[in-house]
């Protein structure tokens, strides 16, 4: 007898995410200002074109000196110098140091030839024709060299890695003025259920009869901090025609997301219009809590990915699944979030037999290690559960019981972390 496609058997997490991924290319190429380019991921290796810093230069206002002259002070006698000139940060020395001298600078200024210490003007009388250097703690000091930051021909930047701030500042010192990137994925999200109103018919949620559709606000959050272009199609209610329309105006997007109506309940019609539009369903159904419900496909060259409608489910399958075919659209070298082995404060219990996602709050101790608590009520409709974690923890399907003081991996949803370690289960 031949299985429906509501008896597909369930995947693993780390063989849906490989069969998704497997689907998925990256994104063309394109030049972008480097004003603009702050977050693209790029799509080339930089190399620099110059040494940067180009000259020696002062760390220091005070005076460049020759170190020979000052040891002197360092057994207690009086050193005075004869002051030649002043060099401010863009002039350059018009001669040499020589024995018995000494030359004001300014921090970032050209070191003048001859000296190799750069006296603190603090440490002087700050004589303007002669100088009294009352400290030699600065001998050998104060001198930033010439290729400090980094060499002509040194590579600056690497493909697959994004553009941070202090990164757009060193291509800038290099001459690049533009960068080759990989396109931004545009994703077309769709929220389905009656249930559900924006929040402009508040009053319809005050009045008790619907709830604002949390799901159109969080994935499209969600989209837009792993690199996306939200574009929200708004809510689809549950009929085949409205489904269809929601899905026909998708067509086209780098990717497909919607949330709800990939179960099996009378009105979860999400995956067969999919199917009737000419869709290629992959899979559906993952071994894990929450978010089991899970679909995806390929509809006309589109990748599609169908989750849950529960607010908590939604956003732990877009974290697992969606974020990685994202960051890989986008050429990302790194496609998964950091995990992280954590000591559990409390015993925690499962009663299915799934991988389990329990948010969680995550903390360092002073020696590095890390632990974890529940952020509370684990239900999959509690959103403020979310909103107050910084990880998912992973609860394997064989552990029913993890006693506290046990350790578990943590999936860190905290962007200030480390995140190119490969996240595997």
């Amino acid at each position: 007898m031949a299985r429906s496609r509501n008896d597909s058997p369930a995947l693993r997490i780390a063989e849906a995410s490989e069969r998704m991924l497997a689907e998925i290319r990256p994104l063309d190429v394109e030049k972008v200002a480097l004003r603009k380019a702050l977050g693209r991921v790029l799509a080339e290796d930089i190399t620099a074109t110059v040494t940067m810093p180009p000259w020696s230069n002062s760390s220091m206002d005070g005076y460049a000196v020759r170190s020979a002259d000052i040891t002197p002070v360092m057994t207690g006698q009086k050193v005075k110098l004869r002051v030649i000139g002043t060099i401010a940060a863009g002039d350059f020395a018009k001669k040499p140091i020589k024995r018995g001298e000494a030359m004001r600078i300014m921090t970032g200024a050209p070191v003048p030839d001859g000296a190799d210490s750069v006296i603190r003007k603090e440490d002087t009388d700050e004589g303007t024709e002669k100088v009294e250097v009352r400290d030699a703690r600065d001998v050998w000091k104060n001198i930033r060299p010439a290729g400090e930051d980094y060499q002509r021909g040194d590579v600056l930047a690497k493909r697959g890695f994004p553009l941070k701030p202090a990164l757009l500042g060193v291509l800038a010192s290099t001459g690049v003025k533009e960068v080759k990137a990989f396109k931004r994925p545009r994703v077309a999200i769709v929220s389905s259920g009656d249930e559900l109103v924006e929040i402009d018919d508040f009053d319809q949620v005050e009045k008790g009869r619907r709830i604002v559709s949390t799901n159109s606000y969080t994935l499209e959050a969600l989209t837009r901090v792993a690199g996306g272009i939200p574009v929200d199609l708004g809510i689809a209610a549950d009929t085949k025609a409205s489904l269809r329309r929601k899905l026909e105006a998708a067509e086209g997007s780098d990717l497909i997301l919607t949330s709800a109506g990939v179960s099996v309940g009378d009105v979860d019609h999400t995956r067969a219009v999919f199917e009737e539009l000419g869709g290629e369903l992959k899979f559906w159904k993952v071994k894990m809590r929450p978010g089991a419900p899970l679909a995806f496909g390929v509809l006309k060259g589109s990748p599609w990915i169908g989750v849950s409608g529960n607010p908590v489910s939604a956003m732990v399958s877009f974290e697992v699944f969606v974020r990685p075919v994202l960051r890989k659209m986008q050429g990302y070298a790194a496609l998964f979030r950091r995990t992280v082995t954590v000591t559990l404060e409390e015993e925690i219990k499962i009663a299915a037999k799934l991988t389990h996602f329990l948010r969680a709050i995550v903390t360092r101790a002073p020696d590095g290690s890390f632990s974890a608590r529940l952020t509370g009520i684990q239900s999959s409709a509690a959103l403020t559960s979310m909103a107050k974690a910084n990880a998912l923890l992973i609860v394997p399907e064989t552990s029913a019981r993890v006693a506290k003081g046990s350790k578990l991996n943590a999936l860190m949803l905290d962007q200030t972390l480390d995140e190119t370690s490969a996240f595997s289960l």
